[in-house]
């Protein structure tokens, strides 16, 4: 008598996020991430991928500020945070990058530090040029499956969108 071979464990469906700390529609987008985690659990990987954009002077110093949270061990509050103060960004830069460290009781004296030793700019150069070699233009710009789904002038419509791959590509590891 042969017993049943246990179903094999499901990996995660990867859902990179390509984003910019100082972009007020990547803010709308955490809206979508939320509901996203909320109906996929660990089922979904979001993964945080820098995009910095020129019109934006303090987004590099941003996406090397999230590195340093993630490092910390609150990498998404912290993108959160800073997100939800775009504008502020803009006029404070590094200080209010600093000040969102303080608030959620990170180590802001290492993120001063990050920031002038540069020790997370080749995540986000490498971040940036894959985002480039894939043809990402603008953020925030979404990729699962091999697909890309540019969000940056319209979001509408872009959750279900991403909600039917990854319950095409779920389905598909059940067999």
């Amino acid at each position: 008598m042969s017993t049943p071979s246990p179903a094999a464990p499901v990996s995660p469906v990867v859902l990179d996020v390509w984003c910019e700390l100082q972009c007020p529609d990547c803010h709308t987008a955490l809206t979508d991430l939320a509901a996203l985690r909320a109906r996929y659990g660990d089922r979904l990987d979001v993964r945080l991928r820098h995009f910095p954009l020129e019109k934006h002077a303090h987004a590099y110093d941003a996406a090397q500020a999230a590195e340093e949270a993630f490092a910390q061990g609150k990498g998404w509050a912290y993108v959160e945070a800073v997100l939800a103060r775009t504008e502020e960004l803009g006029g404070r830069g590094q200080q209010l990058l600093l000040d969102v460290a303080r608030e959620l009781g990170l180590d802001a004296e290492e993120f001063d530090t990050a920031l002038i030793d540069g020790r997370h700019m080749l995540i986000v150069d490498a971040d940036q040029a894959e985002g480039k070699a894939i043809k990402v233009t603008g953020t925030p710009t979404y990729e699962i499956g091999g697909q890309l789904l540019d969000a940056s002038k319209d979001q509408s419509g872009v959750r279900t969108r991403i909600e039917e791959i990854a319950d095409r590509l779920l389905a598909e590891q059940n067999g």
